[in-house]
């Protein structure tokens, strides 16, 4: 891709700027440009559409979307070391970058933007699961974004698009399940990192749901995560700081059954009589 964009290859700019990556910071950097550019594509069409990437690193994902001529990217990064490299895709492509200093996890940086927004990223590791979780159940719905297209490790990837009765079944499946249509697209072997991981990547896309089943999002991740914090119990135990079995008899479930073989909808359920509850 650098006979593409005209920009040095990757290993040279994380050479020139010093940047070994931090395992603090969960960074690996993808070094491969076709990658990047794979990663790009799965997001879709992408002219005219503002991109909002996080934890961009060097920039080899940033250079693919801008590449294959996203109409903006904003690009969220923590680690200040990476910003003199982002400079300079951004005055390669001149007024297509911003670049914003800060944690994604608390930083807003959606407001106010023009047409249609996807969200691109192959996220940091220890922040991936935590930030999927916040747009899973952001509010109002449907969100600001479009798709999701973000690389995790294979096994967190699975457990995102896990369905009731999967081995990988929890609480990110039960969210992911409730507000998108969300599948594997392709993996990403560790030797495509710098340094590599000693897992697979995966990457995933998803698409909101335009009416999902009603219930608080906050509330369900609540539900879910006392559920399934202890899987093996069954759920009149797991669930008794929320209402134990007299809320399971309330939404018509069995006590003794197990959080891994709850549906979608029963779990929201559960959510909705919560929400009541404590109101």
């Amino acid at each position: 891709m650098s006979a593409i964009d005209g920009l040095p290859p990757l290993r040279d700019v994380i050479a020139t700027h010093g940047l070994d990556a931090k395992k603090a910071l969960g960074q690996n950097f993808l070094l491969d440009l076709n990658l990047t550019q794979k990663i790009a594509r799965a997001a879709g069409l992408l002219n005219g559409v503002t991109v909002i990437e996080v934890g961009p690193g060097p920039g080899g994902l940033t250079r693919a979307l801008l590449a294959l001529d996203a109409g903006s990217v904003i690009a969220i990064e923590r680690d200040a070391r990476c910003l003199p490299a982002l400079a300079e895709v951004g005055a390669h492509y001149p007024g297509r970058l911003r670049v914003i200093e800060g944690d994604a996890l608390t930083h807003g940086y959606d407001d106010g933007i023009a047409g249609p927004v996807k969200i691109v990223a192959n996220l940091p590791y220890n922040v991936g699961t935590q930030l999927l979780v916040n747009w899973l159940t952001v509010e109002p719905w449907p969100p600001a974004y479009q798709s999701l297209t973000l690389m995790f490790q294979r096994e967190v990837a699975e457990r995102i698009v896990a369905r009731p009765g999967d081995s990988a079944y929890g609480r990110l499946g039960v969210l992911a399940g409730w507000r998108t249509e969300a599948r594997i697209v392709f993996d990403v072997p560790p030797q495509a990192f710098t340094p590599p991981p000693k897992v697979t990547s995966s990457v995933v896309h998803l698409v909101p749901r335009a009416d999902p089943v009603a219930c608080e999002g906050p509330v369900l991740a609540r539900v879910t995560q006392a559920a399934f914090g202890q899987r093996r119990k069954m759920l009149r135990q797991s669930l008794k700081a929320l209402g134990g079995e007299e809320l399971l008899t309330k939404a018509a479930i069995d006590p003794t059954r197990r959080a891994e073989t709850l549906s979608i909808e029963e779990f929201c359920t559960l959510a909705r009589l919560v929400a009541s509850w404590n109101r």
